[in-house]
């Protein structure tokens, strides 16, 4: 199964519609996770025209996004777990915040946004993604999403592009 993985898109403030960099390397996918920060229902819509679509509410979005969404999820996908938060709060980093999210559960992969960073790493056999932001990099030197696939393991990857538009 070909999961995209998205995080912190902030449209319209960062970018009017999805970048096509995006939108092609989203083709074929079966899923498509965003982690957060969608701030705009049109979204929803753009991302929908690609593949189902689950999510997580992040700390910028407005109440139907909250109401539709949550703030936090396990998912199951060829028994694969999947955990999904955005990652905001107060004390500790981004990536800590979103383990502790889910200390209480037994997850194989933490998905989460909020920093705009991409990361992968395992800690404890749990793979931790944040897939960065496809439209606002901030200190990073690109604008990234990323790709799950999950078959007899997981893989991840990141994929790297220099236009949002």
């Amino acid at each position: 199964m070909r999961i995209g993985v998205v995080s912190d898109t902030h449209m319209p403030s960062r970018a009017k519609r999805l970048p096509e960099a995006l939108v092609r390397g989203l083709q074929g996918v079966e899923l498509i996770l965003h982690a957060g920060d969608f701030t705009s229902p049109e979204v929803i819509v753009e991302l929908e025209t690609i593949a189902p679509i689950e999510g997580v509410a992040g700390n910028n979005d407005g109440e139907e996004i909250v109401s539709r969404f949550g703030r936090r999820k396990v998912l199951t996908y060829k028994g694969f777990r999947i955990g999904l938060v955005h990652g905001d709060g107060k004390s500790k980093t981004t990536e800590r915040r979103a383990q502790d999210a889910f200390a209480e559960d037994e997850v194989d992969i933490i998905v989460f946004g909020h920093s705009h960073t991409p990361l992968m790493r395992e800690v404890e056999g749990v793979l931790l993604f944040n897939p960065g932001s496809p439209t606002d990099k901030r200190r990073q030197p690109q604008f990234s999403y990323g790709i799950l696939e999950l078959g007899t393991e997981i893989k991840a990857e990141h994929y790297f592009y220099d236009s949002k538009l």
